[in-house]
């Protein structure tokens, strides 16, 4: 496992985040910054998650486009920090249409972070892109977190909304990675040849996004990638070593049969560069590879069972 010292650590303290999707990112990160004195609040879709997370002394609301949040002015009082990791559904993002004015209009708001996917950028042939690329969404899901992402930015440019973009690549950590997979018997390693993913271990979103509450600035884009994409039949051997059982067969993209939601993962390939958080926000990955990422799993995974009971809600992966 990564030193876990090396990760980023807040700078500020004694501040307030509400969490709109109180999913698994903002599950890890609310344990980070509570332990620096942070007062954690947020949303959920599910009335019994919303009772775990009072249980556990976060302030929860259940939320979604049908069921605002009552009194919005008396629950962001106070609110330094936002994250929103609601997904958009056909009509753009619901937080953006029921409470995005609500939010422009907090006094003293010092960052707001958007949780968006790699997915923006479509199929770019296996290239190495990086923020500057343009976004060509060719799926569903692209095409609607771009959407969403402009939403949020005409509140950046009119209203001055300290708006932050992470394009995340597919997120994975204990409870949620290849290994799960290969225990449960639902991994396939399939072979297309090419083709490459992307990932990103949720303690390294953590602390690219603390970085970025470090050191904010209103209107970046930032992609967070490991620095290795992968063949998936390969992250899945590795799994299975790590475990201990035997590989499922290699099987070849046109022999799959795979379902749409699959198909649409390999229909896009690109290698995501992530030298912008390094140089900008000045982060060092705990996990650079899926190696190391998945090995760090099958160490904390008992540590976090807890924690992964109600984590359903995330952006999706790209």
């Amino acid at each position: 496992m990564a030193p876990q010292q090396n990760i980023v650590s807040p700078l500020l303290r004694d501040k307030k985040i509400f969490c709109f999707g109180f999913g698994y990112t903002a599950s890890f990160l609310s344990l980070k910054l509570s332990a620096c004195g942070w007062k954690i609040s947020g949303t959920t879709t599910d009335p019994d998650k919303r009772a775990f997370l009072k249980k556990n002394g976060i302030d929860a609301w259940v939320f979604d486009r049908n069921h605002g949040i009552p009194d919005p002015f008396h629950t962001f009082e106070g609110v330094t920090h936002v994250l929103l990791s609601v997904p958009p559904d056909s009509e753009g993002d619901p937080v953006f249409d029921v409470h995005g004015e609500d939010l422009a209009g907090i006094k003293n708001l010092e960052w707001v972070g958007y949780l968006s996917t790699t997915a923006v950028y479509g199929d770019q042939n296996g290239n190495w892109i990086d923020e500057t690329a343009p976004a060509t969404p060719s799926s569903l899901r692209g095409s609607r977190r771009l959407k969403a992402e402009q939403q949020w930015k005409s509140l950046y440019l009119h209203d001055g909304l300290p708006l932050h973009i992470f394009r995340l690549s597919g997120i994975y950590g204990p409870g949620r990675s290849a290994i799960d997979a290969v225990r449960s018997g639902t991994a396939r390693r399939i072979e297309k040849p090419g083709h490459a993913f992307n990932r990103i271990h949720v303690e390294d979103i953590v602390q690219v996004l603390i970085a970025s509450m470090n050191k904010p600035s209103p209107g970046s884009v930032y992609n967070l990638a490991d620095d290795t994409p992968s063949p998936s039949h390969e992250v899945i051997q590795f799994a299975c070593n790590l475990v201990g059982i035997e590989s499922p067969p290699l099987i070849p993209y046109d022999q799959a049969g795979s379902a749409p939601i699959v198909q649409s993962f390999y229909k896009e390939n690109k290698r995501i560069r992530n030298d912008k958080i390094k140089n900008e926000l000045g982060v060092e990955l705990l996990y650079p590879d899926y190696r190391s990422g998945l090995q760090s799993c099958m160490e904390v995974e008992k540590e976090t069972a807890e924690l992964l009971q109600f984590s359903g809600e995330d952006a999706p992966a790209g």
